[in-house]
């Protein structure tokens, strides 16, 4: 294992991630709030972390799918244990364990959150976890990608490790162009939202948080409704970039590219947009009773199918008190998530139609034994390792997702509660049911209940494997 790339690569991680703590220095800077001094201290502490691992590029500069893996893993660790110091220092969340849960929260984009009065925050610490959505939205290896020169096969190791979904395919020729190309969508979508949202009048802060939230499709609002307070035409927008952003982005480029009927030719994307407008219109038939119009009620349905199914989590309204029709169907949400390729979270669309399509094929063969078919998406025949990885993929998120529930069950609480916090951390949404719905958060957990979703948040931003991989011993073993 080349642990001396790994060192390198995870300072420059510290490194940039003091870099990227100079913004809510600025924002403490223009509201004149003493708490800023907490992200000065974190600063020296990332630079003097970080420093000395990046003083002198290592001489072997090759590394594998192995070596990708662990760097994700302790790369995501490290960004999140140095992110929470600003909470801790400034006192606004003294206990560790509650810093922590809110940096992963924030990092891998769930949005689920143990404050109790969010407005209480000085705006530098509201900007940094809305900040730290964006910086996990696409993801800070693949940031790091862009500028690192590495040989090999490193490169599409770090982007594998890193990028959600079943596979992990380049744009172009060259990884590192095709991280550039996925920077660029990224930035050019949130730079579009932040216009809109100005327009319709909202304040250039909170323009700025609801954006870094919607873009990483994390939920991290700025004030304890939510979304509720602002208007239909913010609501709207938001409802929209959520979509926007839950669409493979290669979806994008090849849109850019000027090649609209190989964009259109995606199933993913059609299946997704499909299962968002169905459940828009069963959810706004279900809950109309409880709005003064159909249009609400189909206005507030968009809303919240498109934050669940992207992941996001943010909420204009107590979607716990909609009847079980839509809660269930939510609930269901949750555990499909966006496209593979998005910055959404959950299985991923993609695996649920392989998954399906599999079973299909398998029925088939049990009818003609003798036929040889293959699972085939967007015209493509699916390889078999794809396949054996996805059923990998399955066996172990619903292994982690079982115990995860018996672990947390400890604290007593009913099995609705646990059984959707668990999802809503897993699958990075944020918000679940009963006593962790939308206008509550996850406070009442003990600090033991929160380490097992902090394991969760990451396990499900990183796909499971990268964070199991460092915790077998045959991975530290030379070969």
């Amino acid at each position: 294992m080349n642990k001396r790339m790994i060192a390198y690569i995870v300072g420059w991680i510290l490194i940039f991630e003091a870099l990227f703590m100079i913004l809510p220095c600025i924002v403490a800077l223009i509201y004149k709030e003493a708490s800023g001094f907490s992200f000065l201290i974190t600063i020296f502490l990332c630079l003097c972390a970080g420093g000395p691992f990046v003083r002198k590029p290592p001489k072997n500069k090759i590394f594998y799918t192995r070596e990708g893996f662990v760097t994700v893993a302790l790369s995501w660790i490290a960004l999140s244990c140095f992110g929470a110091l600003p909470f801790i220092i400034s006192g606004y969340i003294p206990n560790p364990v509650d810093a922590l849960f809110e940096t992963v929260s924030g990092f891998t984009t769930t949005g689920a959150s143990i404050l109790t009065d969010v407005e209480a925050l000085p705006y530098c610490l509201l900007f940094w976890r809305s900040f730290s959505h964006w910086i996990g939205g696409m993801g800070v290896l693949v940031f790091i990608l862009t500028l690192l020169p590495m040989s090999g096969g490193s490169h599409m190791s770090l982007m594998k490790a890193e990028s959600p979904g079943p596979s992990v395919s380049k744009l172009v020729p060259k990884v590192q162009s095709t991280a550039k190309i996925l920077y660029e969508i990224y930035i050019v979508l949130t730079i579009v939202q932040i216009i809109l949202l100005l327009v319709g009048k909202m304040p250039l802060f909170d323009a700025l948080a609801t954006s870094f939230g919607t873009a990483g499709t994390g939920g991290f609002g700025i004030k304890n409704d939510s979304m509720a307070s602002y208007s239909p035409y913010l609501q709207t927008v938001t409802t929209i970039f959520m979509i926007l952003y839950g669409i493979n982005f290669s979806v994008y480029f090849l849109l850019l590219a000027g090649r609209p009927k190989q964009a259109l030719q995606s199933e993913e994307a059609r299946w997704y947009l499909g299962i968002i407008g169905v459940s828009i219109l069963v959810i706004a038939l279900q809950i109309r009773h409880l709005y003064p119009s159909f249009g609400v009620g189909l206005h507030h349905a968009a809303f919240q199918v498109a934050s669940i199914i992207t992941t996001t989590g943010f909420a204009t309204t107590d979607f716990n008190l909609w009847p079980e029709v839509p809660r269930c169907i939510l609930l269901l949400l949750m555990f499909a998530g966006a496209c593979a390729g998005s910055t959404g979270g959950g299985i991923k669309i993609s695996r649920l139609i392989i998954l399906a399509k599999t079973v299909k094929k398998e029925l088939y063969q049990l009818i003609h034994p003798q036929s040889v078919r293959q699972v085939v998406i967007d015209g493509r025949a699916v390889e078999h390792d794809v396949l054996r990885s996805i059923n990998v993929f399955m066996v172990l998120y619903f292994i982690i997702f079982a115990f995860s529930v018996l672990f947390i069950s400890v604290d007593g609480n009913d099995l609705i509660t646990n059984f959707s916090a668990v999802a809503a951390t897993l699958n990075n949404i944020g918000p679940g049911l009963e006593l962790v719905g939308p206008t509550q958060n996850f406070s009442l957990f003990s600090n033991w209940s929160k380490l097992v979703m902090i394991f969760d948040m990451l396990a499900g931003r990183l796909e499971l494997f990268p964070l199991l991989l460092i915790l077998t011993p045959e991975t530290w073993r030379k070969f």
